[in-house]
């Protein structure tokens, strides 16, 4: 199958390796690029001593550029959202990497509260990018854990020209198209070129990662969605055999 990717190019050159291990055609479309802040994460790391937070594995690759700065951190515990994401941690360096592998941040939040209070006597610095769900820091909010939020990336938009989406969604239609994040998927349907071509897309399948990024989805295409049965990458490569 024809399947277009829509995440950033450092992610989804991996998620189309995979797909082409599988014996798919992967399509890269990244619609965002991070820029990082290596700086302000750092600061932050140095100006606290609790636990940290970290929901998306774009942070680890933040924290490469300051990595030998980091040594004396490592044993503070990290919590973080993912398999993916644990290990990239682990892979830096930090020692105590707890986390939930096909979850979300308000899981994440559940989990931290279950942990001895020792893992959160100091406010939890959680290294975040923007935009973000605020899911995460609503529910650790609710559940009444002192935090800390410090940016160390944002994710800057890249708008495709008419030219390459009639490429890759209309002289070739696409079988299916990837969703990991319901940003993506808003800046994705936004696009003009979308609203002029209406029927790009009419007969291809949009896998979403979650029910969260389902519902950006326009209502005259819901019929063409299918979601994960968790959000994690393997259920949603896995919908792909399914048909």
């Amino acid at each position: 199958m024809r399947v277009v990717v829509t995440r950033p190019a450092h992610s989804g050159e991996r998620t189309a390796r995979r797909l082409a291990e599988m014996g798919h055609e992967p399509v890269l479309l990244p619609l965002a690029e991070p820029v990082h802040d290596a700086e302000a994460a750092l600061k932050a790391l140095e100006e606290t001593n609790g636990s940290i937070v970290i929901t998306s594995a774009e942070v680890t690759r933040v924290l490469k550029h300051v990595q030998q700065s980091l040594k004396l951190l490592f044993h503070r515990p990290v919590f973080a959202v993912g398999a993916a994401t644990a290990r990239a941690a682990r892979e830096i360096g930090f020692e105590v990497v707890v986390g939930v592998s096909g979850g979300n941040g308000a899981q994440l939040a559940d989990l931290i509260i279950e942990h001895p209070p020792e893992f959160r006597e100091s406010p939890l610095l959680y290294l975040a990018g923007s935009p973000r769900a605020a899911g995460f820091e609503t529910q650790l909010t609710e559940l009444g854990i002192a935090f800390r939020t410090v940016e160390c990336y944002r994710m800057k938009e890249i708008i495709p020209d008419a030219g390459m989406l009639t490429r890759l969604l209309v002289e070739i239609p696409a079988d299916a198209i990837l969703f990991y994040s319901r940003e993506t998927a808003r800046r994705f349907f936004a696009l003009p070129f979308l609203h002029e071509q209406t029927d790009s897309l009419a007969q291809t399948r949009i896998l979403c990662l979650s029910e969260a990024i389902a519902e950006v989805v326009p209502a005259a295409l819901r019929s063409l969605v299918e979601i994960a049965a968790v959000p994690d990458e393997d259920s949603l490569l896995a919908l792909l055999a399914a048909k």
